[in-house]
């Protein structure tokens, strides 16, 4: 099988590189070898490798910056989507898709379910619905996956951002009234690996959109509680800061945010048996593979 990974130096597309490599020949390129946003680029990729398997984990997600260039935000996390799928089509492949948690405004008081309508409150939400419904519209097999909260032990985002924080402030303010499943990428990844063993989930008829995230919820407050709560942080050399709990008032962004982000799940664990672990349980696995380092 020939297997084509688009951001693969991203947090989920560094995970995706091992996990998929056991599964074919694989060809995985960054925003180097492709540029997203030059549909060219695109076609003239995907005509060279001629996949059986696309694997798209490349995406413009800088939230708050989406807000002053919805244009690029779009032609990457839109318009390349709906490329690859007509490419796609073409070649008869399968493309999975990553999108996100942030379709939704967040109004909803229970995890949001795959038939709930999306209502994106924020331009990177916009363009992410945007290019789930490319998708869906050039009518190839294809696997839309929505996550949220995701995390790693490198690049940027929350767990790297709190602990870097805790190293030069004593004190740290976090928004407690938004709440949501942080996701561990490499869980992301084994599941995606798991998944593919199980082509009719893409099957005419199927869907083909699951929500994958962490079992449990926590707020971002308690998220960076936990962190510091972990055994590990003393070997990362990290002394845990005084943790104040504040409104997302308190803490004004470009990006409005979902006041509740929890997706649920249960499509996905019917349907292939796959079942995130819960967020804590990850969460220490990750930490513990920072402290070795």
């Amino acid at each position: 099988m020939r297997i084509l990974l688009t951001g693969a130096n991203g947090q989920v597309g560094w995970e995706l590189v091992s996990t998929l490599a056991v599964l074919g020949d694989l060809a995985a390129v960054d925003r180097e070898e492709c540029d997203l946003a030059d549909p060219d680029q695109i076609v003239r990729l995907v005509r060279e490798v001629q996949p059986d398997l696309i694997v798209n984990a490349a995406a413009y997600t800088a939230v708050d910056e989406a807000e002053s260039e919805p244009e690029r935000a779009f032609a990457i996390n839109a318009r390349a989507p709906g490329i690859l799928a007509e490419e796609a089509k073409r070649h008869g492949a399968l493309l999975v898709h990553y999108s996100t948690d942030y379709v939704f405004d967040g109004a909803k008081q229970a995890p949001y379910t795959e038939d709930d309508e999306p209502d994106p409150i924020n331009a990177y939400g916009r363009t992410k619905l945007a290019g789930e419904r490319a998708i869906q519209a050039a009518g190839c097999r294809h696997l839309i996956l929505r996550t949220s909260w995701v995390y790693a032990s490198r690049g940027r985002n929350f767990l790297l951002t709190i602990l870097r924080l805790a190293r030069e402030q004593r004190v740290l303010r976090v928004v407690d009234d938004q709440v949501g499943s942080p996701t561990w990428c490499r869980e992301i990844a084994a599941a995606t690996a798991t998944l593919l063993a199980k082509p009719e989930l893409a099957a005419p008829g199927a869907g083909g959109l699951y929500h994958l995230s962490a079992s449990g919820s926590t707020s971002w407050f308690g998220f960076a509680r936990a962190i510091f709560d972990a055994p590990e942080v003393a070997g990362l050399g990290v002394e845990p800061p005084a943790l104040e709990a504040v409104p997302s008032s308190a803490y004004p962004t470009a990006a409005r945010r979902p006041r509740n982000s929890r997706l649920d799940c249960r499509r996905l664990a019917r349907h292939a048996g796959v079942r995130l672990a819960p967020w804590d349980d990850a969460l220490g696995r990750c930490m513990a593979e920072l402290q070795r380092r």
